[in-house]
């Protein structure tokens, strides 16, 4: 969701936005929908490993929820980084709907955060 929010906010020609993870997970398809209620199609999006070579010489850094902290290769001091302690939606339990309701409070979320990058 936040590279999807990132690609729609920032100037493509000027920012190379990649997202991945210390662990492949699929893309989750309720993300894909709420994303869509947003009008933001992320279906082609994928889940990707972190790429070693272009983590070590990024100029920023965001990572989302505890684990990708606890988890997340050391950060080289020269890279600015964020955290953003959001709770992992694909976590949520309860009826379909109340799931939904969880991914679409992390979009927002993510939505505003990433708005105050800019």
């Amino acid at each position: 969701m936040a590279e999807g929010f990132a690609r729609q906010f920032f100037d493509a020609e000027s920012w190379e936005i990649r997202s991945a993870g210390v662990e492949q997970h699929g893309l989750n398809p309720r993300a894909v929908k709420v994303m869509l209620e947003k009008g933001i199609d992320i279906s082609t999006h994928t889940s990707d490993l972190i790429d070693m070579a272009y983590f070590n010489t990024s100029d920023v850094i965001i990572t989302l929820c505890g684990d990708a902290l606890d988890k997340c290769p050391v950060i080289p001091a020269s890279i600015t980084h964020q955290h953003w302690d959001l709770t992992d939606p694909a976590r949520a339990t309860g009826s379909e709907e109340e799931i939904l309701d969880a991914f679409r409070q992390t979009r927002d979320t993510i939505s505003d955060l990433v708005k105050e990058l800019l």
